[in-house]
């Protein structure tokens, strides 16, 4: 083979390598943690709409269509329950709470707001789960706070939530 070619790949290799312990360095720094967002609870019986990329969902992303923020990536359903709400939410609080990088921030009787960040690079997504108890449903609605896509963690999370909770009627 071309020493050349040779020196090229090495070079190549370790500038792969020192880019990603910059990353990873970054991330342990909390220089990827991104802002929290404004405006998160309930307002007008909604949770805030979700994001313009597809890294987010919400139970509600279809009554945000006048606003132009709800795409079909981002539907999801809510999470159905029976019986006292309020005990409900609290058996939501205490799964999302065994979870991966929960920190439960706010917790009400009717409203819970989680941070979860990833162990490496510290990225946040920013979830909130509200009763609405007109409907028996909690809305949930869950993003990251920075990139373009999240490769499905949001969806892939609140399906999670959702399987232990109904396992643990």
């Amino acid at each position: 083979m071309n020493p050349l070619f040779m020196k090229a790949i090495a070079w190549l290799a370790a500038l792969i390598v020192a880019a990603s312990i910059l990353i990873v360095i970054a991330g342990q720094l909390g220089l990827l943690r991104g802002r929290p967002p404004e405006n998160l609870g309930v307002h007008d019986g909604r949770l805030k709409p979700p994001s313009r990329s597809p890294n987010s969902v919400s139970s509600q992303a279809r009554l945000h269509d006048a606003q132009r923020y709800a795409v079909e990536y981002a539907h999801i359903e809510p999470l159905r329950f029976s019986g006292d709400g309020t005990a409900a939410l609290e058996k939501l609080r205490r799964i999302v709470a065994d979870m991966p990088g929960a920190q439960v921030i706010e917790s009400k009787p009717d409203y819970l707001y989680v941070q979860f960040v990833t162990t490496w690079l510290k990225f946040v997504d920013d979830t909130e789960l509200w009763r609405s108890p007109a409907e028996n449903v909690f809305h949930v609605r869950s993003a990251s706070r920075i990139g373009h896509k999240d490769l499905g963690v949001n969806r892939a999370r609140i399906e999670a939530i959702r399987a232990r909770f109904e396992a643990a009627r």
